[in-house]
C-alpha cells in the first residue's frame, strides 16, 4: 500500500488561545509542535521554518494565504525569501463566514511567480471544483510543474461540503499524476480523513482545522496526528517518512527560475 502523507496545520490565522490553550503562537510553540494573532512578517516565518528544519527532517510548507491580509506582495514575501520545499496556494476565490476570501487571477499569478522563481512546490488548496481548473492553467502558463498536488479542503461554510460525494468528484478530476490530501474541517477531519485513507489519497489534520479531539474535548496538534496515524495503521497504509512523502510529492523537480 502507498504510505499516507499526514500535513500538519498547526494553528492558521483563525484559532485563538481563547478558543483553546493549546493553539500554539509563538515560534518557538510552534517548532515544538513540530517535534494570538495571524502574520504575514517574513521575520516571524522564517524563524518558524528555521527552528522547525533545526529539529527535525520535515518538509515545512508556509502558508500565503490571505486571512490576515490580502496584498499579494505580502503573500508573496515570505516564499521569496525563505525559498521553502512547499507553500499553499488557494487558486481562485469564495466565501469564508465572515469575510471574502479574494483571490483575483492577477493574486494568483503573482504567488505562483514567485513560487516557480524560489523552486518551491505549490500545493494547489481546492475550495471548489472550478480551482482545479485553475490550477491546471497554471501549468499551461509555465507557472507550476506537473505533477500537481492539491489539497481539498471540505466543509467551510460557503464553499464545498464535507461528503464522500464530493471527494469522490474531485479526485476523479484530477490529472491520473496528481497527488491530493483532504482537509476536513471541524467535525469532518477524522471522517474526511478516513474516507480519503480508503481512497489512496492523504490526509491533513491539525487545529488550525479542528480544535477538538470528540465532542466537548479540545485537542492538542500531537493527539490529532497520534490518531490519524493510528487509523493509517489499521489501514495498513504506513505514515510516510519525510524522505517518503518528499518522493511521492516529487519534491526538487520544481526549477527555480530566479
Amino acid at each position: 500500500m502507498t504510505p499516507v502523507i499526514l500535513t500538519v496545520a498547526f494553528n492558521g490565522s483563525v484559532p485563538t488561545r481563547q478558543q483553546s490553550p493549546h493553539v500554539p503562537l509563538t515560534p518557538e510553540e510552534i517548532a515544538s509542535d513540530a517535534d494570538g494573532r495571524p502574520t504575514l512578517d517574513p521575520d516571524i516565518f522564517a524563524e518558524i521554518h528555521e527552528r522547525i528544519s533545526a529539529r527535525t527532517d520535515l518538509i515545512v510548507q508556509i502558508s500565503t494565504g490571505g486571512r490576515a491580509g490580502l496584498d499579494a506582495d505580502l503573500r508573496a514575501e515570505p516564499v521569496r525569501r525563505i525559498r521553502p520545499e512547499m507553500a499553499s496556494l488557494t487558486t481562485g476565490s469564495m466565501n469564508f463566514p465572515d469575510q471574502v476570501y479574494a483571490n483575483s487571477f492577477d493574486t494568483v499569478t503573482t504567488l505562483a511567480q514567485a513560487m516557480a522563481a524560489a523552486g518551491t512546490k505549490p500545493e494547489m488548496e481546492i475550495f471548489e471544483a472550478g480551482m482545479i481548473d485553475n490550477a491546471l492553467a497554471l501549468v499551461d502558463a509555465g507557472l507550476a510543474t506537473a505533477p500537481l498536488h492539491f489539497d481539498f479542503v471540505l466543509g467551510n461554510r460557503g464553499s464545498q461540503p464535507a461528503t464522500a460525494r464530493q471527494l469522490v468528484h474531485l479526485s476523479e478530476s484530477l490529472p491520473q499524476s496528481a497527488t491530493w490530501t483532504v482537509a476536513g474541517l471541524g467535525r469532518w477531519q477524522l471522517p474526511m480523513g478516513i474516507i480519503a485513507m480508503g481512497m489512496g489519497g492523504h490526509v491533513r489534520v491539525g487545529l488550525e482545522d479542528n480544535l477538538y479531539y470528540r465532542r466537548g474535548e479540545l485537542a492538542t496538534n500531537p493527539q490529532l496526528v497520534a490518531r490519524m496515524s493510528r487509523v493509517a495503521a489499521e489501514a495498513e497504509r504506513p505514515v510516510a517518512t519525510p524522505a517518503e512523502a518528499r518522493q511521492l510529492l516529487h519534491l526538487g523537480t520544481q526549477s527555480a527560475c530566479g
